[in-house]
């Protein structure tokens, strides 16, 4: 029950914020930009102004479906960014295009986080499976001797689980720092003024907190599957 209560809570902070980041979307949206560029336009722009010319601005189906890909150096932008000319737009298109500006300068955080995206598939993929396993062994094979049982599979779930939960914490100074260069830039370069800027900043902090949700939830799981570990006990 302990278990099913923490992802009850973390599930409903975790919507709560993401409720409220769709509604700051939406209402950033009708903030249309004085200089009338869209945000295929602003990442252009951006990429331009960083010396970065072998990456491209593509449309992606979907909303809130942006993201940079290291692999083809691509920025993709979701139906709502890329031919919007608006506040919530240009902090999207910005955003994503300080992910390509890391990649370009190597940024230290997003070279190690590339690094852990082979082991942190594997473990999303498997570990559920390790952990409940590890219980059911670790139940099964309890005695007057021992009574933790075998704990070698939990083990391994639990390692599994931090790995995803460091992924975590890892994305945690990557977006951070991404949106931090967006604003920048944005500012810098006179692409947004100051009333625009408000709705480009207040867009960027509510999605960064949906990172900061993310990882707090799943170090709260964590501990909770260690303490089941090191207890040998059920909760």
């Amino acid at each position: 029950m302990g278990y099913y209560l923490i992802i009850g809570i973390s599930m409903l902070v975790s919507w709560l914020v993401s409720s409220r980041l769709k509604s700051k979307f939406e209402y950033y949206s009708n903030v249309y930009l004085r200089n009338g560029l869209s945000g295929k336009e602003i990442a252009e722009k951006m990429l331009r102004d960083n010396g970065i010319h072998d990456v491209q601005v593509i449309s992606v189906p979907g909303q809130l479906t942006d993201h940079y890909n290291p692999a083809d150096k691509t920025v993709n932008l979701s139906e709502g960014v890329y031919m919007q000319r608006n506040a919530a737009a240009a902090a999207v298109a910005a955003h994503e295009c300080g992910h390509a500006v890391q990649h370009a300068v190597g940024y230290s955080m997003l070279q190690l986080r590339s690094k852990l995206v082979p082991a942190v598939q594997i473990s999303s993929n498997l570990m559920q499976f390790v952990l409940i396993g590890g219980l059911v062994i670790m139940g099964a094979t309890r005695t007057v001797q021992d009574p933790n049982g075998n704990t070698l599979v939990l083990a391994i779930g639990v390692i599994m689980f931090a790995i995803t939960t460091l992924f975590a914490f890892i994305t945690l100074p990557v977006e951070y720092d991404a949106s931090n260069r967006a604003m920048k830039w944005l500012k810098d370069s006179g692409t947004v003024t100051a009333e625009e800027f408000v709705g480009v900043k207040d867009s960027l902090t509510w999605a960064a907190r949906t990172y900061v949700v993310a990882a707090i939830g799943s170090l709260v799981q964590l501990l909770y599957w260690a303490s089941l570990l090191l207890g040998g006990r059920r909760n």
